[in-house]
């Protein structure tokens, strides 16, 4: 083989703002171990900056734990820690966090191990990120019909969840007594407050108090 026909096969590095399909995304990004986490998003490389605690490190796994405290007694549920996504052609996020309903829900696993299609629900944790996930990913989502979508937008201190209605995003309102309630999963009611300040007690005192929460045991009765 010449030498100019090993240069024409080599494959390019994937670069940030690369415009991409999702075949041409999956190859490069396989050829770069070192990256931890990209995404393409509308057709377009994201490439994420390294995470520092404060702002991602600790906020990623105090969601995690409230997250899985809800899974632990939940049911045909399975949990993702930056999984890529296959979207569509042109959209295979890594969002922080996805929560999927195993059997009989919107996204299956591909035999390449991958989730494609929509998980029910899907959180970013925002700081520099926050205009991407708010603008880009927002839309791409509510697109792909993902149910629910919450942003934790960490410099502005404040939680955006959103639920699909009508094809559109619609924010979620706290209840009299702070507390955010999904609509898609019973009884997974979030304390923002007491998220937002670090309290991790408290946030999973109030998701107990989902999970005794009548909704939640009809809910849960189906799978009996």
């Amino acid at each position: 083989m010449s030498q100019s026909t090993l240069i024409s096969t080599k494959i390019p590095p994937l670069e940030n703002g690369d415009k991409l399909n999702c075949i041409q995304f999956e190859r490069r990004y396989e050829q770069m171990p070192h990256i931890k986490k990209a995404e393409l998003i509308a057709g377009i490389v994201y490439i994420a900056s390294p995470l520092r605690i404060n702002e991602h490190g600790e906020p990623h796994a105090s969601i995690i734990t409230w997250l899985g405290f809800y899974k632990a007694f939940t049911p045909n549920l399975q949990i993702g820690d930056n999984c890529t996504v296959r979207l569509d052609a042109e959209n295979q996020p890594q969002p922080d966090v996805l929560l999927r309903i195993n059997v009989d829900g919107q996204s299956t696993i591909s035999k390449d191990g991958y989730v494609e299609g929509a998980p029910e629900l899907i959180i970013e944790i925002a700081a520099s990120s926050a205009s991407i996930d708010l603008h880009q990913k927002l839309k791409t989502y509510q697109n792909n019909q993902v149910q629910e979508y919450l942003v934790w937008r960490i410099y502005d201190r404040e939680i955006d969840w959103f639920r699909l209605k009508n094809r559109k995003y619609i924010k979620l309102k706290s209840n009299e007594k702070g507390i955010i309630c999904s609509e898609y999963f019973p009884g997974l009611w979030l304390d923002k407050e007491a998220l937002i300040s670090g309290n991790l007690a408290k946030v999973l005192a109030i998701l107990q108090q989902g999970l005794n929460s009548p909704e939640y045991q009809k809910f849960v009765k189906n799978y009996d």
